[in-house]
């Protein structure tokens, strides 16, 4: 009979998946007002490893009592900077080595199964309802989306940033596992 684990066997369940070597992965969060929203993408932030935050303008606040419902306390685990600007936020990621993608519906997007992922890479997540602002996927160096098969045009941006950091993370590991 199967059985869920208690914390010890939680605990040796993830024990070698935290143990193997990680590209650096960061997260710019462009005007994401939702505390909700924030709150759940700190959470899978915290749970695939996310290096740093940087957020911009009306982001809701980590330490929001509101994001805090959703988070559950993985603040904690997670380094954030305020920016202005995307300028700003951008920069300073490039100036910590990173590749800055942009996760939107646009023109040149690439599906996110194909974007190159060599080396660090800061996924852009924009606002619930606007997405990426025209300025900021200017600044970006590459954009990318999640190819969706429903009748469905998009997703929650929770979801969605969710989901390109398994997808990060899943490459990675499948790299590793078929150069061992």
């Amino acid at each position: 009979m199967r059985r869920q684990l208690d914390s010890t066997g939680l605990k040796r369940l993830h024990r070698s998946w935290r143990r193997r070597p990680v590209a650096p992965v960061a997260l710019i969060l462009d005007h994401v007002q939702s505390p909700f929203n924030v709150g759940s993408i700190l959470r899978t932030a915290a749970a695939f490893r996310v290096d740093h935050m940087w957020l911009i303008g009306d982001t809701a606040a980590p330490t929001n009592p509101k994001t805090d419902k959703t988070a559950l306390g993985a603040q904690r685990f997670l380094e954030w900077t305020w920016h202005d600007t995307a300028t700003e936020a951008v920069s300073a990621a490039r100036g910590r080595g990173y590749r800055v993608v942009g996760l939107e519906l646009s023109e040149d997007a690439v599906p996110l199964p194909e974007l190159a992922v060599e080396g660090p890479i800061c996924l852009v997540i924009g606002h619930e309802d606007r997405g990426l602002p025209p300025a900021t996927l200017a600044e970006a160096d590459a954009v990318t989306y999640i190819p969706q098969l429903g009748r469905i045009g998009s997703l929650n941006v929770a979801t969605a940033t969710a989901i390109a950091l398994y997808e990060l993370r899943r490459r990675e590991w499948t790299a590793g596992a078929t150069e061992a």
